[in-house]
């Protein structure tokens, strides 16, 4: 069967938003998810590597998955809002994705930048079925507005990172209550280099139906 790909538009709060909506490979989708880009400003985009090994492992678990840009980055309007406005982005990317898809289960995913985004996000979706933090950068304030979260938060980190040091981002996780998971990944650094693979094959691992239940 082919796979659906379709590059769209989603209105958004502060103009219109670039996206890129993904169905599995070899299968009709039993479960959605969207994936948020690391920082608008240091490069991150929708096309980030991390962020197509995330979206990519999940389809292969059976995800539909969108990807889109925050505001103010490639063709989406706007302008950066330092992660505030970005989580507007993010909702109404999610309600439409729950639009096209309204009976499947969803979760939630992020990378860096776009883990905060996600954790934020998740704090108003208690029906969702979890919510991945890859590169979480705790080492940033504004932690206790992200401490309550109704859904299992898992966390993926390089051992490695050299831009979101590990210390910070398990000692926040250790803080945490409710249903939690960590995994490191012996990676060279922030972006996951030479465990790409790991990364991919983690993400489809933690997108299985059987794992999720």
């Amino acid at each position: 069967m082919a796979r659906r790909i379709e590059s769209l538009f989603i209105p958004g709060p502060a103009g219109r938003l670039e996206a890129l909506l993904e169905e599995p490979e070899d299968r009709d989708p039993i479960q959605a998810a969207i994936v948020c880009h690391p920082h608008p400003l240091f490069g991150g985009t929708l096309h980030n590597k991390v962020v197509h090994r995330l979206a990519r492992g999940m389809r292969r678990a059976g995800a539909v998955v969108l990807r889109f840009n925050f505001r103010g980055v490639n063709l989406s309007e706007g302008e950066h809002d330092k992660g505030v406005g970005e989580v507007d982005d993010a909702r109404v990317c999610l309600d439409e994705l729950r639009r096209r898809y309204p009976a499947l289960p969803y979760s939630l995913a992020g990378f860096s930048f776009g883990s905060r985004v996600a954790l934020k996000l998740a704090q108003d979706h208690p029906h969702a079925t979890q919510v991945i933090a890859a590169g979480f950068p705790a080492h940033i304030g504004g932690l206790d507005a992200l401490r309550e979260c109704p859904i299992p938060r898992v966390f993926i980190h390089s051992t490695k990172d050299d831009t979101c040091p590990p210390e910070p981002a398990h000692a926040f996780y250790e803080s945490l209550t409710g249903e939690k998971h960590f995994y490191w990944i012996e990676a060279q650094d922030h972006f996951f280099a030479g465990k790409l693979e790991e990364l991919e094959a983690l993400a489809e691992d933690l997108a299985t139906p059987s794992t999720l239940a």
